[in-house]
């Protein structure tokens, strides 16, 4: 329950109602940002998002997280995937323009990605299995 609390608590603050995507940061009071980085859409953020909504929806069967799901899933399979060279862009503008276009640096390597894709398609499947 504690995990879907923070979710919870998470979507309300950091989902983008005007753009979609999950925010990188978000001042608690309201406060414009002060980083140009600060709204932008980085793709470790939305894996996370994926996989959290996936687990919250198969571990207690509730459609909202079903709901969040579909729209964190939608949004990221339809802005970070390169579609001609494949690999996802790491870096977003808040409304899903690729900012920079490189897919890998000092920061972005091969962990959150490959980790949604396997860790999403095993619970799947356990989930059909069961």
């Amino acid at each position: 329950q504690l995990g879907c609390n923070m979710l919870d608590w998470m979507w309300k603050r950091g989902w983008d109602e005007e753009c979609g995507g999950i925010y990188y940061f978000r001042d608690l009071e309201g406060k414009p940002v002060q980083e140009y980085w600060h709204d932008m859409k980085q793709w470790w953020v939305q894996n996370e998002t994926v996989l959290g909504t996936l687990l919250a929806y198969l571990i207690t069967k509730e459609s909202r997280y079903a709901e969040m799901h579909r729209q964190i899933h939608d949004w990221v399979y339809a802005h970070f995937p390169d579609k001609k060279y494949g690999e996802w862009y790491g870096y977003l503008h808040r409304d899903g323009r690729v900012s920079v276009p490189l897919k890998g640096n000092m920061w972005k390597g091969p962990y959150h990605l490959p980790r949604m894709l396997l860790n999403g398609w095993k619970w799947l499947e356990a989930d059909l299995e069961s």
